[in-house]
């Protein structure tokens, strides 16, 4: 989504309990007790008497979002003369005192000031926390896949439905399931990673985490307090030429192999409420009226009953960036296209065309029962939200919104997202052994993000300067230089960096990417990473580079740290640094999380949620390429220029310089067994295989292993990926000891999209690798299907 407007900061005075006594609660009118107001009665009955009191203009703003920014004078009270009775309201972007006050008089408005008293469904973002300036900030998707841990997702979604609930807010912009297959695209940091698996496991968590229970008071028809928000409907996070809003290539079989099943698992096995279509175009139709996935797909096939609607100004795209209607941008055509296709809501954020439906209908060019349906589906969802009994938020909001508890899950995911790349026995440091560190580079003093968090967040937060001042306290000598600013070639500050290294024990570097809030992005900030900020380089900026080369002159160890939004591809670091740590945009526990790894009082369990390409030519680089579609014969140049050539490629290697599922430890596993619940079975199996691992801690720390299980098809109907993942499990192994894991693998993910269109688990032999990483699998068993 895109936000815009002026950022409100003025504070407001009046308390909620003050405001709470001049709300009226909904309450029944008197026609008869209408069935819609009865929280006893069935949902289904609800929604049809409510939709069959309503009118066509009641049925359009159904349809249509509004924004408490555009409803407000300056001096932050509700402008009555603009409001109106949208079905769905974007709640967000000022202080939290005013929004809350803002949000309630804006439902008491739609409440008692309309005929039907349909409340609306208050909407905000939390991709990655809730946003409030001082709500509890995680990291960002890409770094929550690091986790290989779901239950710890949960726990991540439960913080965020909680901050939110209790400001008012119902429908949360979250997860993004969009896969990170294009590493150029400047909105890689908002999914989980690059796998259809992980991504759909980790979303299913999220969602219901974050959807939880009904709120207090709701009734027992209810079902959460928060609807959920799975998007970019679907394909969105592999454009062409990684550049924001350009088509995505390929075809059914890509669309159902790759892009829809991490959807299917958040919203038919998690129960997503509601659905957010992309702003690309998938084979030639855009998101917004692609009737096969929104229709056919999602409803006939999946049996969703929630709502989609557009991103913002996705309607209008259709005229003017995709031009399948009217270059003008107030073409009705851009509001029939999409409702009949599926597509429910229009998001604000550019000229609204659902506001000619009743103009389309009266005319003939529109069937009512198209709206009808799209208007069943929001009601629904606000009735499955109790929202005509508990519209308003709780009156201790402040006391649910960054507590202890939820700080704590922020650092425990900060810790597990972390990713040891490299180390030659350089790390863990010891305080007790060493008299001093150089904390070098630009990342070193500040705050990183990434995007959708609230203007001022980046003012907040520990950094890894000062984590790792808190953790070595006087034990050690720290000498901080920045060296170099993120976006600039100036090397100027080289020489403080270079004279701190030669005086410390140890260097560590600390470079990567940069974003800046939705604020500052739409300022024309510079930034490397975020919505609309898409690289053709995926190596470090400006003289960064220059930096760590300079300090690994020095003949110190040295350390790299990349906090980033992407994957880094920069060869000559991994071939001479002595230890390399990756942290996708941590959340506020940031340099507390880094310092307890880089000093080993937490054992890093972080494994890459994305592949590392070793230089952007080489793209793609994810894991699960199709068979024969990597073939490696490399050529080399070396530091002295000598030229070895190859075939793929010439002068390079088509091989990343990190794959997904990467990510050392300070202990050691060693992998003993494995056993399949079957090694036969027939085409017909329902039930699930279950994989039994048992992984030894060989080494002389506690740790957690992510137990890893890939397949390969040996032989299949079509082309399938070398390998692909199909089930893991995060577990914790005290030193010495060992576990045994039992990992169930759902028979569908092992299915084809066959030549006749349709999913067929097919005969013959599918072998199970087991490891702790894609490339480096330890055991292997055979399941035959017969």
């Amino acid at each position: 989504m895109l936000v815009t407007g002026a950022i409100k900061l003025l504070a407001c005075a009046i308390t909620f309990s003050s405001l709470a006594k001049a709300i009226p609660v909904a309450e029944k009118r008197d026609d008869d007790s209408p069935v819609y107001l009865d929280p006893s009665a069935d949902i289904e009955a609800r929604v049809e008497d409510l939709l069959g009191r309503m009118n066509l203009e009641e049925k359009m703003y159904q349809l249509m979002q509004g924004n408490i920014e555009n409803m407000i004078d300056d001096d932050m009270q509700l402008n009555a003369t603009a409001l109106k009775p949208w079905g769905t309201t974007f709640a967000a972007n000022m202080n939290r005192e005013p929004l809350v006050r803002l949000v309630n008089e804006t439902q008491a408005w739609m409440i008692n000031d309309n005929r039907l008293g349909i409340p609306t469904i208050m909407q905000s973002e939390g991709v990655h926390g809730y946003i409030d300036v001082n709500a509890t900030l995680f990291t960002t998707g890409i770094g929550m896949g690091c986790t290989f841990n779901p239950d710890l997702i949960h726990k991540v979604g439960d913080v965020v439905g909680t901050e939110s609930a209790g400001i008012g807010i119902h429908n949360i912009f979250a997860p993004v399931l969009d896969l990170a297959r294009e590493p150029r695209f400047g909105r890689i940091e908002e999914g989980y990673g690059e796998d259809t698996h992980l991504t759909g496991e980790m979303g299913k968590a999220f969602v219901e985490g974050l959807q939880g229970e009904p709120r207090p008071g709701a009734p027992e028809t209810a079902k959460h307090r928060i609807a959920a928000m799975v998007k970019h409907f679907v394909g969105f996070g592999s454009p062409m030429g990684g550049l924001n809003i350009a088509p995505v290539v390929g075809g059914e079989r890509d669309m159902r192999t790759i892009y829809l099943p991490s959807f299917k698992r958040a919203i038919v096995d998690g129960g997503a409420l509601s659905i957010m279509s992309a702003y690309h175009a998938y084979d030639g139709v855009p998101s917004a009226i692609d009737r096969h996935t929104l229709t056919e797909v999602l409803r006939e096939e999946w049996g969703f009953r929630g709502f989609v609607i557009s991103d913002s100004g996705a309607i209008a795209n259709l005229c003017d960036v995709h031009y399948v209607c009217d270059k003008d941008i107030l073409d009705p055509a851009a509001a029939i296209l999409p409702l009949n296709a599926g597509n429910d809501i229009e998001m604000g954020g550019r000229p609204m065309h659902f506001q000619n439906i009743v103009e389309q209908v009266e005319q003939g060019n529109l069937d009512l029962s198209v709206v009808d349906e799209a208007v069943r589906r929001t009601l629904r969802v606000k009735f499955l939200l109790g929202l005509f009994e508990v519209p308003y938020g709780s009156s201790n909001y402040n006391d649910t919104i960054h507590t202890q508890d939820h700080v704590d899950v922020a650092l425990q995911v900060d810790e597990e997202a972390i990713v040891l790349l490299e180390n030659d026995g350089t790390l863990p440091l010891n305080e007790n052994k060493i008299d001093s560190v150089a904390v070098i580079g630009p990342q070193a003093a500040v705050m990183q993000y990434g995007v959708y968090v609230p203007h001022g967040a980046f003012d907040r937060g520990v950094t890894p300067l000062q984590g790792i001042t808190d953790l070595v306290g006087d034990k050690v000598k720290l000498r901080y230089a920045e060296g170099c600013k993120l976006w600039s070639n100036d090397q100027s500050g080289f020489k403080e960096a270079v004279k701190a290294a030669k005086k410390s024990d140890v260097a560590v570097v600390m470079v990567g990417t940069w974003t800046r809030d939705q604020t500052e992005l739409w300022q024309g900030l510079n930034a490397t990473t975020g919505e609309h900020i898409d690289q053709n380089d995926l190596g470090l900026v400006g003289a960064q580079l220059d930096l760590v080369k300079a300090i690994q002159a020095t003949g110190k160890p040295t350390v790299v740290v990349y906090i980033t939004g992407k994957p880094t591809a920069e060869p000559w670091i991994k071939d001479n640094v002595n230890a390399i740590v990756n942290a996708f945009y941590p959340g506020e526990t940031s340099g507390t999380a880094i310092a307890n790894i880089l000093f080993g009082k937490t054992n890093p369990s972080g494994k890459l949620s994305v592949s590392f390409p070793t230089y952007v030519g080489s793209l793609p680089a994810y894991y699960n390429f199709p068979k024969s579609g990597r073939p490696i014969s490399p050529g080399k140049i070396y530091p002295n220029g000598t030229m070895q050539f190859g075939q793929q490629y010439t002068l390079g290697t088509a091989e990343p310089l990190w794959y997904f599922g990467h990510g050392l430890s300070y202990t050691t596993f060693e992998y003993k067994s494995v056993e399949l619940s079957k090694s036969e079975i027939k085409q017909d199996e329902k039930d699930d295989i279950i994989v039994t691992v048992t992984v030894e801690n060989t080494g002389d720390r506690d740790g957690k292993e992510v137990v890893q299980v890939y397949v390969d098809d040996v032989v299949a109907s079509v082309v399938v990926p070398n390998k692909a993942l199909k089930g893991f499990a995060k577990v914790n192994i005290p030193a010495g000891e060992s576990v045994t894991v039992d990992i169930p693998i759902r028979l569908e993910e092992l299915e084809v999209w066959a030549m006749d269109n349709k999913f067929v688990l097919e005969k013959g032999d599918f072998v199970f690798y087991v490891g702790g990483s894609y490339a480096e699998p330890s055991l292997n068993t055979t399941l035959t299907v017969a």
